[in-house]
C-alpha cells in the first residue's frame, strides 16, 4: 500500500482501512501496548509517550445523528446548531440537527481530490453572526502544480434551507506549488485576537521534506495571518532584516499537521502525521523549530532511519508527546462541558488509524494520563457541540462516505 517516492505516508495510514480497534486496557496503564517501530529510541521525558491511563474513565455510548454523508473531512458548527460540512471531493452542505443534509453549496473553488487532496478544513469566522462569513481550505489546482490555499466566503441562506457562498476569494496561498497529491495539512484556528492560524504539510517526497526546515518556503509551517491573508506585524519574521524568511511563518519544522485547536488559555496546539511511528502532539511557539525531517521519532516506511535517525538536537524543540505506533490524528478540540467532567480541559483528537477519540489529559502543559474511546471507525474531525456532547466525523474511504457521531455518557 506504501506509495513509491520515498518517505511518504502510506494510502492505508491516511486514506484507507482502519488497522486497529483501541481495546481499552486497565487503568493506570499504558493503552497502547502494540512493540514500538523504533524500539531503540527513548522518549526525553518522563509521560512523553505511552502515558497511563487515568483511574477514572467515563463510559462512552454513541449514536449517529447523521448517515450516508458524502465522505467528509471537516465539520463546524453554525450559531443555530446546524453542522457546516466539507465534503473531500469538494462540495459543503449544511446539515440539520435531524441529520439531513442540504443541497451542495454553490459557489465552492475546484479542488484536486485525488489522494490526500480535496476540500479540507472549514471554519466559522469569529464575528460569524454579523459578517456570516466561513474561511475555509482546499487543495487548489494551479498551473504549476498545486497546494493548499485558504479561501473567504459569505454564507447566505435561503428560506427553503438551502445555502451559497457568496463573494469567495482566496486570501492566502502555499508556495510554492508542487505535482503530487499528499501532505497538505490543513487546519484553521481562529486566535483570542481573530488572528488565524492555518497549518499545512510538507507535501511528502523525500524532495520537498526538507523544506520544512527552510523560511523562505510555505513547506511544513503554521502561518498566522489576518482575515485577509497578510501576516500579522508581530509575527516572528515579519520585521525587516529576517531575510526572505515568508512573513506570515509563525512556527516550522513541521510534517502534516492535521490536528489543531486553542487551549482554554487561548494557546495553539498542534498534531501531526509522523512517519512510521512518529505522530506528535506540539504547542507551536512564535519562531519556534520542530526539527522535521531533521530529528523525528519513528522510521522511514522502509524501515530505515529517518536522516541520522536523532530524536534531538540544540535548536530543535522536543513534541510535548508522541505516539508509536501511531494514531493517525486528525481534527482536535478542547473539551469543556458538563457532559464528561472527567475530561474538562483534556485534548479530544481524531484517530484515522486508532479509529476512535484519542483523550490527553494534560497537567502543567505535559501529559499526565491518555485513554482510548474505541469507534470502530476513521474518525477525521470531532467538535463540541452547543449542547457539551462531543460529536465525531467519521470516514469510510472505500464507500466514499461519512457519518457523524454523537457522543454521550453511558447510564
Amino acid at each position: 500500500m506504501a506509495q513509491s517516492t520515498g518517505d511518504t505516508s502510506p494510502i492505508d495510514h491516511v486514506e484507507g482501512q482502519p488497522p486497529a480497534t483501541g481495546e481499552i486496557k486497565a487503568a493506570g496503564k499504558p493503552v497502547e501496548t502494540e512493540a514500538a517501530n523504533a524500539p531503540d529510541q527513548k522518549p526525553a521525558f518522563e509521560n512523553q509517550t505511552r502515558a497511563p491511563q487515568p483511574d477514572t474513565m467515563p463510559k462512552v455510548t454513541h449514536q449517529a445523528v447523521a448517515e450516508g454523508l458524502p465522505q467528509l473531512w471537516s465539520m463546524e458548527f453554525l450559531p443555530d446548531g446546524r453542522m457546516l460540512v466539507a465534503a473531500k471531493k469538494g462540495s459543503m452542505h449544511i446539515v440539520t440537527s435531524d441529520g439531513k443534509p442540504s443541497a451542495a453549496l454553490k459557489g465552492v473553488p475546484a479542488v484536486i481530490s485525488d489522494g490526500q487532496a480535496g476540500l479540507l478544513d472549514v471554519a466559522v469566522a469569529p464575528d460569524f453572526a454579523t459578517s456570516n462569513r466561513i474561511f475555509f481550505s482546499f487543495s487548489e489546482p494551479r498551473e504549476d502544480g498545486n497546494g493548499t490555499s485558504v479561501a473567504s466566503a459569505r454564507l447566505v441562506t435561503d428560506d427553503r434551507g438551502g445555502a451559497a457562498l457568496e463573494d469567495v476569494a482566496v486570501i492566502f496561498r502555499q508556495t510554492p506549488s508542487y505535482d503530487n497529491t499528499k501532505h497538505y495539512g490543513s487546519r484553521l484556528v481562529f486566535g483570542k485576537q481573530g488572528e488565524l492560524y492555518v497549518t499545512v504539510g510538507e507535501r511528502s517526497d523525500r524532495e520537498t521534506r526538507v523544506f520544512a526546515q527552510d523560511l523562505k518556503s510555505g513547506f511544513g509551517k503554521v502561518f498566522r495571518i489576518d482575515t485577509s491573508g497578510k501576516a500579522l506585524p508581530d509575527n516572528p519574521f515579519a520585521s525587516a532584516g529576517e531575510g526572505d524568511a515568508k512573513p506570515e511563518i509563525w512556527s516550522y519544522g513541521h510534517r502534516n499537521l492535521q490536528a489543531a485547536a486553542l487551549d482554554a488559555k487561548g494557546r495553539l496546539w498542534t498534531v501531526e502525521h509522523g512517519p512510521k511511528g512518529g505522530d506528535e502532539l506540539n504547542m507551536p511557539q512564535a519562531g519556534r523549530n520542530y526539527g522535521w525531517p531533521v530529528i523525528t521519532y519513528g522510521i522511514d516506511y522502509s524501515g530505515a532511519p529517518i536522516g541520522d535517525g536523532i530524536t534531538a538536537k540544540d535548536g530543535m524543540e522536543q513534541p510535548v508527546y508522541y505516539w508509536d505506533p501511531v494514531v493517525g490524528p486528525s481534527g482536535m478540540v478542547f473539551y469543556s462541558g458538563s457532559a464528561f467532567p472527567e475530561w474538562e480541559g483534556a485534548a479530544l483528537i481524531g484517530g484515522l488509524v486508532s479509529t476512535g477519540l484519542v483523550v490527553l489529559h494534560m497537567e502543567g502543559d505535559k501529559v499526565s494520563h491518555e485513554e482510548r474511546v474505541p469507534l470502530e471507525a476513521r474518525i477525521r474531525d470531532v467538535k463540541v457541540g452547543p449542547d457539551g456532547a462531543v460529536y465525531a466525523v467519521t470516514e469510510n474511504p472505500k464507500e466514499g462516505t461519512s457519518a457523524i457521531l454523537k457522543l454521550t455518557r453511558e447510564g
